[in-house]
Parts: C-alpha cells; sequence; structure tokens
C-alpha cells in the first residue's frame, strides 16, 4: 500500500476542512465560502488559481518540469437541500441545507492531493484542479465547459472521484465503458374535456388515459430493449383533479429516465412519445410532452481506466479494488467533461450503508478515516501519468 505519510500526518488538519465545510453547506452556483476557502487554500500551497468559472467554479494549476503532458482532477463542490438530522459537532448550520452526498470530502481529498503535489513536486507536466459547483442537478460541469474550460486548461484526460457508502472503505471500484446512466426528465400533460363525475361519458376523462399510459410507459424497457441492457422509466408525480365529482379537464405525468447507452435515450424518448400520444389519441384526447435531456452517461474510457486502476492498486493493494464494478443507475454531471475528454470516474467506498444510510439522506456523513487514501490515490494518478521519465 502506498498511502502517503505526510498526508496521513496532517488527517486531523485536513478532517478539519472536512467538517468546516460540512458546517457550511451551500447549495448549486451559490458556493461563494466554500470556493473562497478553496482558493484560498490552493494559493497558500503557492499554487496558481482561476476563479469565475460557473460563477464559483476554481481551478488550480500546478506546473512541473517541461513536460507539455497535463491532466485535470476534478471535485464537486455543492451540497443538497436537505434538513440535516445528525447530531454532530460539525452538523449543518444552515437550515434546509446539508452535504449528504459527500462533496465535501471530495474537496478535501483533491485539496490534500494538490498540498502534497506543490510540496513533493514528484512529476513532470501540468495538473489543472477543478473544483466544480453545481453538480446535484444544475450541470455545474457543462457550464464551466461552456465558459471555457478546456479552453482556458487544455488536458489530454480528466478524472473524477465520488464516495460510495455501499463500498467498504480502504476499496476502489471502477469499471471502463459506462458507470453511471445518463437522466432525462418528462412531463406529460393529458388533455381531455372535464366532466360531471357522475356522468363521464359526457367528456373524455384524462385521469383513465393517464392511468393507461402509466402502464403503457412500463413496457418500454421489458418490450422494446434488450433484456440484458439496464433502463429504468419512472412516472413519479400525477397531479389532476381537485373535487370529489367532478371529472377534470387535464392530468399532469411527471418521471424520469434512466438509461446506460447513450443510443437508449433516443429510443426511450421516440417510444414514450409514441406511446403516450397514442393512447391519448385512442380515448379522443391529446398528449403534450415535454422531454429534457439532463446528464449524459458516465462512460469512461479505456485506457485512463487502466490507469485509474494502476494507482489504485498502488495505494490501496490489487485486492481491494473491484475493476468491474456493477454500474449505478444514479447520475453524475461528470459525464459532460467525459464527451469532452477521455477519462475515469472511480468510486471510492465510504461505507455506512448499515441502516439505510445512503447517499442523500438527512443522516449520510463522509467517512473522515479515507480522506488520506482518496488524497494518496490522486498523488498516486499524477505521479504515473506525469512519471519522472
Amino acid at each position: 500500500m502506498s498511502i502517503r505519510n505526510n498526508i496521513i500526518d496532517k488527517h486531523d488538519e485536513i478532517s478539519a476542512w472536512r467538517q468546516d465545510i460540512h458546517a457550511h453547506p451551500e447549495l448549486a452556483f451559490d458556493e461563494i465560502r466554500t470556493s473562497n476557502i478553496v482558493a484560498s487554500k490552493l494559493e497558500s500551497f503557492d499554487i496558481p488559481t482561476h476563479r469565475g468559472l460557473a460563477g464559483t467554479g476554481v481551478v488550480g494549476t500546478l506546473k512541473v518540469g517541461d513536460s507539455a503532458r497535463t491532466i485535470g482532477l476534478r471535485a464537486d463542490m455543492d451540497a443538497l437541500p436537505l434538513q440535516e438530522l445528525n447530531e454532530i459537532a460539525y452538523r449543518s448550520q444552515h437550515d434546509g441545507k446539508m452535504h449528504a452526498c459527500g462533496h465535501d470530502g471530495h474537496i478535501t481529498m483533491l485539496l490534500a492531493a494538490a498540498q502534497h503535489l506543490s510540496s513533493s513536486r514528484n512529476f513532470n507536466g501540468t495538473v489543472h484542479f477543478i473544483f466544480q459547483p453545481a453538480e446535484e442537478l444544475a450541470g455545474g460541469a457543462k457550464v464551466m465547459i461552456d465558459d471555457g474550460l478546456f479552453d482556458l486548461f487544455p488536458i489530454d484526460c480528466v478524472f473524477g472521484m465520488h464516495n460510495f457508502p455501499e463500498i467498504t472503505p480502504g476499496k476502489f471500484a471502477v469499471r471502463a465503458g459506462p458507470i453511471m446512466a445518463s437522466v432525462d426528465t418528462f412531463q406529460i400533460t393529458v388533455k381531455g374535456s372535464g366532466t360531471h363525475g357522475a356522468m363521464p361519458h359526457l367528456g373524455v376523462d384524462p385521469i383513465v388515459i393517464a392511468a393507461q399510459i402509466v402502464t403503457g410507459l412500463q413496457t418500454i424497457t421489458s418490450r422494446t430493449l434488450d433484456p440484458l441492457d439496464s433502463a429504468v422509466v419512472s412516472v413519479t408525480q400525477i397531479h389532476g383533479g381537485e373535487i370529489d365529482n367532478i371529472i377534470p379537464g387535464t392530468v399532469e405525468l411527471r418521471g424520469g429516465v434512466r438509461a446506460l447507452k447513450p443510443h437508449h435515450q433516443n429510443e426511450i424518448e421516440s417510444r414514450l412519445r409514441e406511446i403516450a400520444s397514442g393512447i391519448a389519441r385512442s380515448h379522443g384526447a391529446h398528449a403534450e410532452i415535454d422531454y429534457t435531456r439532463v446528464y449524459p452517461a458516465t462512460i469512461n474510457t479505456a485506457d485512463e481506466t487502466k490507469m485509474a486502476i494502476n494507482a489504485a492498486k498502488k495505494v490501496a493493494g490489487p485486492e481491494h479494488v473491484d475493476i468491474n464494478v456493477q454500474p449505478s443507475m444514479g447520475s453524475e454531471d461528470f459525464a459532460f467533461m467525459l464527451q469532452e475528454k477521455p477519462g475515469c470516474y472511480m468510486m471510492i467506498g465510504n461505507g455506512g450503508a448499515a441502516g439505510g444510510c445512503l447517499l442523500h439522506n438527512p443522516r449520510y456523513d463522509f467517512n473522515d478515516e479515507i480522506l488520506p487514501l482518496g488524497a494518496s490515490y490522486w498523488v498516486q494518478l499524477v505521479e504515473d501519468i506525469l512519471a519522472n521519465t
């Protein structure tokens, strides 16, 4: 194992960084205090810092030697709109906001790695430390890219990492190819004709039609896609009607779609439109459909995944790195960066899944014990890819 001793020696210090960030969570594009802390620490490590991409984004650049080789390491910074239920000394000081996804730990691991690399300078090339706002369904990665991230900071490859409570602390998990799903959302408005509840024959009942659409949508994954492929179509909201004895004129369905293969997004959207429109039309109603692509699938490239695996094995030991982890149907806006550049998204074990305390839970907390492991992985990855040769 190759966890860096000087990072271990600073464990208490970096844990304090993490707990301070945890106590002061900030939501998407409002990470003002957090970005100030990140920029201040990078500058204290003698790392030149750029601010302002996507509003609160921060990029630190560390160049050592004369190699033109350049890589990017990314951490997300935003919290979630949840009321924290943990009774801990560093619990959230802001009602309705908390770090329930471990981004406080992601920030800290990358800062600790930046501090080490600036001190050791045991590589030849350039590292861009990318601290991204607004990962939680706000697409901060895409906004940073649109604001010129890879134009201002050209890179050969990019890497991300996320903690997972389902994975044992001390372990990493990764796979080449799709590792997290795309996410799309839809809204279907069924427009019928309202009438008295006692006289349904005088109207066109959108509730009955909406019920058939819900059932019909379930055939997309079971009868349209290959049974060996993974996809999810979920109706999560139904809104319609206000009074017991009145059939409403409209009903609204909302939901989400997940898929691991990009072409499935097109297939699912097409079938969703056909099913909703066809069922509505067959009953004399009309369906208006709003379908939104939110995040693409997170797809790791083969060569960069090998680099990540090698680094993780050196840090944690080969027996603690799962190189063919089952993909998650969750989503991640790091996918936008992987659409632009080759790279790899790594999972690091956080533990804490017992009792149902998974990500986005009001009792979730990042495990400070894994901070040196995650930071050492970043250091090893840089030293491997930008080796002094």
